[in-house]
């Protein structure tokens, strides 16, 4: 016998970034680099001495305290676990789920919404301007109507890439009813970032994760910050020692490596800039990325078309054609510079 799942998830599909084997693979945002050898000698080292038998800290006291001092703040202001989305899913269960209201603005991050669902929340979806950025009024709108416990922004936003201006940070906040999340897993490589907002005062929080900058996509560990009253109420619906004793490590000696870390970013910016340079020259339209990927569109050809051109020649970008408003959309992933030869060689070639 078959047990039905809850009814208002049998419409529901997961979250899938499709693999294929491939020599270039620029689908999936992950860093194209590895983490430093004297990283990988030093997590190492510290695996070989752990206690295997005792359950990891529960409070994860000495990463909670590594990331603190990274961005100035108290330890109490950061909450950690396995990955940004369950960073997220964290926030919801503890402060929507059923009866409570939740609030995006499409095109965005397809997990804030589906992840709201999954709890129970009512998602609410506002509509971005035909440029893809962030339309107040239509942010006052839904707030002033739906009264969303937590309203999400993404920034650099997933998939167009574009940073959201501290302005419209500023304006969401004196609008919002409720709690207002940013979203920065792609922060580290736009030009400013929204943890400067945060206060003990304002409900604010700004959720980052490892995999990206840190070239550690593999551990899954990702981290919130924000008021220390919040991060508290957090825990009531944490599972037991829920962060294991290796990310807790992992992420602890990777903040020893900031120098490397800018280094990375510095190149994948630099390298961002060289695709969109070369796509100006090129039959797409793409949007101005403050992130490591770009979203373009073919002007002449279908999307879906353009992805299987780029496949037929050993190279896999994310076919974005199917998600709402990004009808012929692509997205790329900036790899390493030969990774990127071998892509715009191969997009010139599909394209003409």
């Amino acid at each position: 016998m078959r047990i039905p799942v809850r009814d208002d998830l049998r419409a529901l599909e997961g979250y899938h970034s499709p693999q294929v084997s491939v020599s270039v693979r620029l689908n999936t945002n992950e860093s194209p680099t590895a983490p430093p050898a004297a990283w990988r000698d030093a997590f190492a080292a510290e695996l070989s001495r752990l206690e295997w038998n005792r359950y990891p800290d529960r409070a994860a006291v000495a990463l909670r305290g590594a990331i603190a001092a990274l961005h100035g703040l108290d330890p109490a202001q950061v909450f950690v676990a396995n990955g940004s989305n369950e960073v997220l899913q964290t926030l919801v269960l503890t402060f929507a789920g059923p009866g409570r209201t939740v609030a995006t603005f499409e095109p965005t991050y397809q997990m804030h919404a589906q992840i709201a669902r999954v709890t129970g929340a009512r998602v609410v979806e506002g509509e971005r301007r035909a440029d893809f950025t962030l339309d107040l009024d239509e942010v006052r709108r839904i707030c002033a109507d739906e009264a969303p416990v937590i309203t999400f922004l993404c920034s650099p936003n997933n998939p167009t890439g574009l940073v959201e201006p501290a302005a419209n940070v500023h304006a969401v906040m004196a609008v919002a009813p409720g709690l207002v999340v940013v979203d920065e897993a792609y922060g580290q490589f736009a030009d400013w970032s929204a943890i400067s907002l945060i206060d003990e005062e304002t409900p604010l929080v700004v959720t980052r994760t490892f995999s990206k900058t840190w070239s550690m996509a593999g551990a899954r560990l990702g981290y919130l910050l924000g008021p220390s009253w919040l991060v508290a109420e957090l825990d009531k619906v944490t599972l037991p020692y829920h962060l294991d004793a290796s990310k807790q490590i992992a992420g602890r000696l990777a903040l020893q490596y900031v120098d490397d870390m800018e280094a990375r970013v510095a190149h994948i910016v630099a390298q961002r800039e060289r695709i969109q340079a070369a796509f100006a020259a090129m039959p797409v339209d793409f949007w101005p990325s403050g992130a490591n990927f770009v979203l373009f569109r073919p002007q002449h050809l279908p999307g879906k078309d353009v992805w299987q051109g780029l496949l037929d020649r050993d190279v896999l970008v994310r076919d974005c054609s199917g998600w709402p408003r990004l009808g012929d959309c692509l997205r790329v992933t900036v790899g390493t510079s030969e990774e990127n030869d071998v892509f715009l060689k191969a997009l010139g070639e599909v394209l003409a």
